[in-house]
């Protein structure tokens, strides 16, 4: 079957000396993994190498076989052309890091456009953007909405935030319950948005606290997650 559809680049692999292999998040199709054969020294193909940067949005015809095997890309071009994103070292810090959380998180091979669009409205409010040093602590807590653990929000007067059961408690039960600074924080960030998180300052401990919280969060709740290695990059920056 041959799609068009939009998508976004999670990872580029360098498979030989002149294929790559690329995953894609589409629009249409969701999670999909394309083998590029000869793309690294063609000049003159309809593909170039460089569409393949991390989280670039791009627009793609696409042969679906739907077999669970590598499937074939026909056109690709950019849909966004970033202004900043890929310019900006923060801004391109927090991409890496946020393509290989999405990476490690996303495993379902089924469409879901309200991820899709998530993902891309998301990177676009980054691009155009001067403040955005809490960006990606905003941008995981809403994603788990997408994945499947939200945090509870019905009540959320307790002090203390079960990681297991994803809800806020008036008292520990168990060792994955903690209370302090990161679980007041983190009831601030379930109640904004992205248009109102420069009203929300915090300091560099408690956005690296946060951060790690939300890391063993997702761990928790995703078969095989695996801690980004971008993640040191990214801590270094917001020291």
């Amino acid at each position: 079957m041959i799609v068009k559809t939009p998508a976004i680049v999670l990872h580029a692999l360098k498979y030989s000396e002149s294929d790559l292999i690329v995953k894609l998040y589409t629009k249409s199709n969701g999670l999909k993994s394309y083998l590029l054969r000869g793309v690294l020294k063609s000049k003159r193909g309809k593909i170039k190498s460089s569409l393949f940067q991390p989280l670039s949005i791009i627009e793609v015809e696409a042969v679906h076989k739907d077999k669970g095997t590598l499937e074939r890309l026909r056109e690709a071009k950019v849909s966004y052309p970033y202004k900043s994103l890929q310019l900006d070292f923060v801004k391109n810090a927090i991409v890496f890091f946020l393509a290989e959380m999405l990476k490690n998180s996303i495993k379902e091979e089924e469409k879901n456009e309200a991820l899709y669009n998530y993902l891309e409205t998301s990177l676009k409010w980054l691009d155009n953007q001067d403040d955005v040093a809490n960006f990606h602590i905003l941008f995981l807590i809403k994603l788990t909405q997408y994945l499947g653990f939200y945090p509870d929000t019905t009540d959320n007067s307790g002090t203390f935030f079960d990681l297991q059961e994803g809800n806020f408690v008036a008292q520990a039960n168990n060792n994955l319950c903690f209370e302090g600074d990161v679980i007041d924080y983190l009831k601030v960030f379930l109640g904004t948005n992205f248009d109102e998180l420069s009203k929300t300052k915090l300091t560099k401990k408690i956005r690296a606290d946060l951060l790690s919280f939300l890391l063993m969060y997702y761990e928790l709740h995703l078969h095989e997650f695996k801690k980004p290695k971008s993640l040191s990059v990214l801590n270094e920056i917001f020291k």
